[in-house]
């Protein structure tokens, strides 16, 4: 009778073991795809996206407001690089993320508000945004694939 009390417990204590070893390797990647998230927004608040590509994964799509703007290179070179030019300042608030792992790959949400400043007349853009991300984990390191993104007036 000990012999199985003995075992039961052992069983016991190895999948709690492995539930937790489990759930710490979630929060890390949670952690990792937040840092992913946040440097590409940090960068559009710095007005300056130098580096930002190895955020994105080659083969990347980025949707923004009902209009497929290709992989993230082609977004950049065509769309929000040039616009960045044209902002004094860009200021997240209110900002959330809600992220999903599911072992190399995670979901995200990110709810936020914005305001862009133009440099030509200061006027100020101010809009309610959300984005939703998909995100693989490639070779240790959380790379978006795709990203749909899209505001209104508040």
């Amino acid at each position: 009778m000990k012999s199985k009390s003995i075992g039961s417990l052992l069983t016991s204590i190895l999948v709690l073991a492995y539930a937790f070893s489990f759930a710490q390797a979630d929060a890390g990647d949670k952690a990792a795809v937040i840092q992913t998230l946040d440097g590409y927004k940090k960068a559009l608040e710095r007005l300056d996206v130098k580096g930002t590509e190895k955020l994105f994964t080659e083969n990347s799509v980025i949707i923004e407001s009902g209009s497929v703007e290709g992989t993230y290179l082609q977004y950049l070179d065509h769309h929000i690089g040039p616009e960045l030019g044209d902002f004094k300042s860009f200021q997240f608030e209110n900002y959330k993320v809600d992220v999903t792992v599911t072992g190399n790959y995670a979901f995200a949400m990110e709810t936020y508000n914005y305001t862009i400043v133009l440099k030509k007349d200061n006027a100020e853009i101010k809009r309610k945004g959300v984005a939703t991300s998909f995100l693989k984990k490639e070779n240790g390191v959380w790379k978006i694939v795709n990203m749909h993104n899209s505001s209104r007036k508040p």
